[in-house]
């Protein structure tokens, strides 16, 4: 029995593909832990996937949008509790 090499690529830039996931993860992550880290991260690997011509353009999108959620999220709690960290 013979094996097939099943390549990663899934486009013409598979590095683009991989940064729109993780702009998408990193958004999702964001709106529940550590958005003041996981925020910014998304939307630079939202923007760096679309520039770079991912195929995943939609994932890419709602990564940058998570991500600027993200950071309304941070902005809102932080005003209402007063400082950096907050909780629910």
């Amino acid at each position: 029995m013979t094996s097939t090499w099943i390549p990663l690529k899934t486009g013409p830039r598979p590095q683009a593909d991989r940064m729109a996931v993780a702009a998408f993860v990193c958004g999702l992550l964001g709106t529940v832990i550590f958005n003041v880290f996981f925020g910014p991260c998304a939307v630079l690997f939202g923007i760096l996937a679309l520039s770079r011509g991912t195929i995943r353009r939609l994932r890419a999108w709602l990564g940058l949008a998570f991500g600027v959620l993200d950071l309304v999220l941070l902005v809102v709690l932080t005003a209402a509790d007063g400082t950096v960290s907050w909780h629910v």
